[in-house]
């Protein structure tokens, strides 16, 4: 088997890192690029054939898989005619703007038989996966925190949908919420929601803390942050054994964000595999979208978390 042919939709702030990763993998091979605007395809004009939409990249050339780091609010739509066009599709974090689109779209992928990816890129951190090990070798976590804290103007460069509420699907929840939830999910196992405090400016949520618990009765906490000089992002965990360890996801990673440039290698090596299995090999990060929608509505409601998600 050659390389598979890969075309990536959406050219903005993430998409250098899938770019890099595509072209240091002997596994994949960038067969085409598309987004909405001219600049951010001119740089691709003499490397990849480039298209203005979707539709025309999917019927312009042959591809055994696509990769969607678009706008939240187009995933669902974009991610939807790709799995109808028979290809299997990574899609960056969060699977839809909405957790009934997210419900719609792993049901197609079902159906269809057709892989349907979440990346979640933080999971592959190479400190994240140290710590995991260690709290294993020693019976697992007696509580955990994760932090996630930025400037988020920071972080987007251009892409200034992140700070649309309608075109991001809400806030620091939605967006940095996914990565932080499915690293406690990678830690504990399924959880629930226990109680949320979000705070915002204007419309949009720019500080959250929110609690969890593992099925297990686990508890831990995910603070959030788009307001925060600076960034930190990392895992605090307690052993079972009263051992308390720590991850910082940015340590050995000088300069800013460069700790994805590894992290999205390991997407693409998880990707492979589930375009290899040739169906949905797991959640479709359903349950982070399932967590934004009861955060939201236990903010709406003012009462303590719990019911049905929408």
């Amino acid at each position: 088997m050659g390389p598979r042919r890969v075309g990536l939709v959406g050219l903005g702030t993430i998409s250098k890192y899938y770019l890099h990763a595509i072209e240091r993998s002997p596994g994949w091979e960038l067969a085409a690029v598309c987004d909405v605007r001219e600049s951010a395809l001119a740089p691709h004009r003499d490397t990849a054939p480039c298209f203005p939409d979707h539709h025309a990249m999917l019927r312009g050339v042959a591809l055994d898989a696509a990769v969607v780091t678009a706008p939240n609010d187009v995933h669902a739509p974009v991610c939807r005619d790709v799995l109808r066009a028979g290809i299997p599709v990574c899609v960056e974090k969060p699977l839809s703007s909405s957790h009934a689109e997210g419900r719609a779209l792993a049901a197609l992928s079902d159906a269809l038989g057709v892989p349907l990816f979440t990346a979640f890129h933080r999971r592959y951190n190479d400190n994240v996966l140290g710590l995991l090990d260690e709290v294993r070798r020693r019976g697992g976590a007696e509580s955990l925190r994760v932090r996630y804290l930025e400037l988020i103007e920071d972080h987007i460069g251009g892409d200034t949908w992140y700070l649309d509420p309608d075109r991001c699907g809400g806030g620091c929840v939605a967006d940095n919420g996914p990565n932080a939830f499915d690293l406690v999910r990678l830690f504990l196992g399924e959880v629930e929601l226990v109680d949320a405090t979000v705070r915002r400016d204007g419309e949009v949520d720019r500080q959250a803390v929110v609690e969890l618990r593992s099925t297990a009765g686990v508890p831990a906490v995910v603070e959030l942050d788009w307001s925060y000089p600076g960034e930190a992002k990392d895992v605090e965990v307690r052993c079972h054994d009263g051992t308390e360890l720590r991850a910082d996801m940015l340590a050995g990673h000088p300069g800013f964000k460069s700790s994805l440039w590894h992290e999205y290698g390991g997407i693409l090596d998880d990707f492979a595999a589930t375009v290899d299995a040739g169906h949905r090999t797991d959640d479709g990060g359903l349950p982070a979208l399932e967590l934004v929608a009861q955060i939201y509505r236990t903010e709406l409601a003012g009462a303590p978390a719990g019911g049905e998600s929408t």
